[in-house]
């Protein structure tokens, strides 16, 4: 554990770091109420993480891990490297040029890159955490909102110390009434372009493919950046007709693909549970109470009822194990994971499902190991996918 959490120390004092140099650059009134208005937008996108990540959570030290990143690191980059591309911008171009150079080219590509570059080194140093699109999009989308807090507490602090609260030409209300209330979750949702490409490459079968997909999302994540960079120097009418034909309808989709693929996900842990009841992993019983969110929530529900938050924790925790083998069981039969890497991942999951149950009923002799036929699963036959 002392890497992670030296990493997360480091990631948290970048973000301190980056948070004095909005203070330094407002000043310290003006820094405090950019950081109270901009924990509105963070809240709203933080809740819609949460609830698209109900079906498998992520581990909490990499969430925490992926919003630092953007608090402190991403910011940390960007701020450096946009400085740098400053000079550059001046050397080839004049003026409003010069300006539109930086806003639509330099900013979305530094900007971007610096967001993406935690999920991309995390899909290659845990990819077993990656079960497909919506693991992607939870982990960019948290980076971006990390990113986005500290950007926001420096342009709300701004406004704020240019002209005031309530000046609807600038002031702390009209700048909240843009990023606030009309793009909230814009740079999640830049970044999660790089998580659908992630995804994507999840189920991709050759190398090729599998390198491409992520490089794909990155451009389509800077083009949709630098449009959006674009759209706003129009300004009045121009601006609101771009954000409601061509940005709302993009969020819209992207917010059906989410749920489409939680549907999908459910399909897979619902199709997998009977090999799993097979290897005497869950019991018939519980075919039903693990096959969706209400029947789990309920679940939960009656076990902190009748004997208290700790089973019902371990409960939770039972759910994930089974949840992780069923996705481990569909990537078997599709062929996305090696034999080596499968029956560790395997063994890893099959003891804490055990060490949950066991905890969840209060008796060792919860789940007996000789009962347990590994055989049942992910065998070596590679079944073709099924079309969806």
């Amino acid at each position: 554990m002392g890497w992670p959490i030296a990493g997360l120390i480091l990631l948290g004092m970048c973000g301190l770091t980056m948070l004095g140099i909005a203070t330094a650059r407002v000043g310290y009134l003006a820094a405090v109420v950019g950081a109270l208005v901009a924990l509105l937008p963070v809240g709203l996108v933080f809740a819609a993480i949460v609830w698209i990540d109900r079906w498998e959570p992520e581990p909490p030290m990499l969430l925490l891990g992926a919003f630092l990143w953007g608090v402190g690191g991403a910011t940390a980059c960007a701020f450096m490297l946009n400085d740098a591309m400053t000079g550059f911008g001046q050397a080839l171009f004049e003026g409003t040029l010069r300006q539109h150079f930086e806003l639509v080219v330099t900013a979305p590509l530094i900007e971007e890159a610096a967001k993406s570059l935690f999920v991309i080194a995390l899909w290659f140093r845990r990819r077993s955490e990656f079960n497909g699109m919506v693991d992607g999009i939870v982990y960019a989308a948290l980076t971006a909102a990390g990113f986005a807090f500290i950007e926001n507490i420096f342009y709300f602090g701004k406004a704020f110390a240019q002209a005031g609260v309530g000046d609807m030409t600038g002031g702390v209300v009209a700048v909240f009434v843009l990023r606030g209330l009309l793009a909230p979750f814009s740079h999640p949702l830049f970044t999660a372009m790089v998580g659908i490409g992630i995804g994507l490459a999840t189920r991709a079968r050759g190398p090729r493919t599998r390198g491409l997909w992520p490089v794909l999302g990155f451009l389509g994540a800077v083009l949709l950046h630098a449009f959006w960079n674009a759209s706003t120097t129009l300004g009045g009418v121009r601006f609101i007709d771009i954000y409601f034909v061509i940005m709302v309808p993009i969020f819209l989709g992207t917010g059906w693909l989410v749920v489409w693929q939680r549907k999908r996900e459910q399909r897979i842990v619902a199709q997998q549970l009977p090999a799993l009841q097979r290897a005497g992993l869950i019991v018939p019983s519980e075919l039903e109470k693990l096959a969706s969110l209400s029947a789990r929530r309920d679940w939960k529900r009656r076990v902190r009822r009748s004997s208290g938050k700790e089973a019902a924790r371990s409960v939770r925790d039972y759910q994930i194990a089974v949840t992780e083998l069923a996705f481990l069981q569909h990537r078997a039969s599709t062929g996305n994971t090696t034999s080596a890497a499968r029956r560790q991942r395997r063994e890893k999951l099959v003891e804490e499902l055990k060490s949950a149950r066991r905890s969840a009923s209060g008796s060792q002799d919860a789940i007996y190991t000789e009962r347990i036929k590994l055989d049942e699963l992910t065998s070596m036959n590679v079944k073709r996918p099924e079309k969806e």
